[in-house]
């Protein structure tokens, strides 16, 4: 194991000129602090993706272009030497107009990457600019260059094998002389063309970053102090958990806490990284830490919610006492490159929940034809407005009664599906959505507020 930290900083914690001295602050009061992967400057990313759909009107586009340009003038204005990296702000920002008269013309997945990417390399040469100001030794290092991807673009996935021998051989020795600041969210594939990993990807760019290094830690820094027992605006009397283990944590990334994206903590758990998550604009509140091994595993730790999910129910006498009918149902949906999140089953009827991964906003779709070919298998009903609860703990399905505490504070709540069992870490139900928020607080007030 190398004694470095990774450390990540998100979109508000470098959204401007003040935000990415504190996020300075930090970096310098850790000395093993080595390698930095950042997100885009808070907005970029939304303008970008705005470009990348296809603005078609010119005036519009060139507002957003300045918006775009501001953002980063700002910073610039305030540095000391802007002069060492204006030239390379302004030839991103021409690339932006660049492509994005292009995306009006003829949108692309591909193109959509080259786009977005721009926030990344855009915000990492802000940060070093502003270190190097600082009197620290940091070097602008493009992660393109080790970050090795399919070419499935706008959702890629990294290569591994080629990850880990690209860093070991350009990115390690450069750790070993340099606080190294890189993008987080875009790789490149085999043929060199720019890729992302998906809204969120950042997290998982550091996760791969500090797998690939053998890390000692990885800081993801953001806006919140760490993780709560709920979201704190839903619940006020959520409190912080000052440590929680790796499995705790991935189900509440996978059930919709925002805190951390669903994929970053894979990479952790394969090298056991510790994982700390804290607030970049209040480090002195500490926050949390994931682990292998915590030192209390309570039945209840958390609650999670996904809003904007989708069910699907299949109805048909065919499964009464029959075989190979759910075989033709996923086999449509993994034809369709649909993926499956909750599933129940009666005699005649399947219900079950699109993930969300499936779509980059909104409640998951069904696609017309994957919709049309279930038709000819069997009745089917789309139901949108619903909102998935997790409750997250603890050997769960193997202490009695503690899905009595649960459903005597939900006596009054409708629920439309549950699903129990299949791990001893969750149980997850699917609510209406405008009855969501009040079933987090009466489920936090019984089950963590009670017991302080």
């Amino acid at each position: 194991m190398n004694p470095f930290t990774v450390a990540k900083f998100g979109g508000t914690s470098v959204a401007n000129y003040e935000a990415m001295n504190r996020c300075a602050d930090i970096i310098e009061n850790n000395i093993n602090t080595r390698l930095i992967v950042i997100s885009a400057c808070s907005g970029v990313t939304n303008l970008l993706v705005q470009l990348a759909n296809g603005i078609k009107s010119d005036s519009e586009r060139t507002a957003a272009i300045t918006q775009l340009s501001d953002i980063h003038q700002c910073v610039l204005k305030q540095l000391k030497k802007p002069e060492a990296i204006s030239a390379d702000v302004q030839q991103l920002i021409e690339l932006v107009t660049s492509i994005a008269e292009k995306t009006a013309v003829t949108p692309s997945a591909k193109l959509t990457d080259q786009l977005v990417s721009c926030g990344e390399l855009l915000s990492t040469h802000l940060l070093t600019q502003i270190l190097i100001e600082r009197g620290s030794n940091a070097v602008r290092f493009d992660i393109r260059d080790v970050l090795r991807t399919d070419d499935n673009f706008g959702n890629a996935s990294p290569q591994l094998e080629h990850i880990s021998t690209l860093v070991q051989q350009r990115l390690l020795p450069l750790c070993e002389q340099h606080v190294v600041i890189s993008q987080g969210f875009i790789g490149a594939d085999m043929n060199g063309d720019t890729t992302t990993l998906g809204r969120g990807g950042s997290d998982y760019s550091a996760a791969l970053m500090a797998e690939a290094i053998n890390a000692k830690s990885l800081e993801i820094w953001t806006d919140v102090p760490g993780i709560y027992t709920t979201d704190p605006r839903i619940a006020p009397k959520a409190t912080p958990i000052s440590e929680i283990s790796f499995i705790e944590a991935s189900e509440m990334a996978n059930f919709g806490a925002k805190i951390l994206h669903p994929s970053t903590l894979v990479p952790a758990m394969r090298k056991q990284i510790p994982v700390f998550v804290g607030s970049s604009k209040a480090p002195e509140l500490g926050g949390t830490w994931v682990k292998e091994s915590v030192d209390s595993l309570p039945l209840f730790r958390a609650l999670a919610l996904r809003k904007n999910q989708t069910m699907i129910t299949l109805h048909s006498l065919n499964m009464f006492h029959a075989y190979g009918f759910l075989a033709e149902v996923f086999k449509i949906l993994a034809k369709h490159r649909i993926s499956v999140d909750l599933i129940t089953t009666s005699e005649v009827n399947v219900s079950l929940t699109l993930d969300q991964t499936n779509t980059s906003g909104g409640a998951p779709q069904l696609p017309p034809e994957a919709h049309a070919e279930l038709e000819l298998l069997c009745r089917v009903k789309v139901e949108h407005g619903l909102s998935l609860v997790a409750l997250v703990g603890n050997n769960m399905s193997d202490n009695k009664g503690s899905a009595k505490e649960v459903f005597t504070a939900l006596e009054n709540v409708n629920i439309r599906m549950i699903c129990y069992g299949a791990s001893p870490h969750n149980l997850c139900f699917l609510v209406d959505e405008v009855d969501s928020s009040d079933t987090i607080k009466k489920l936090h007030r019984k089950l963590f507020e009670e017991t302080m």
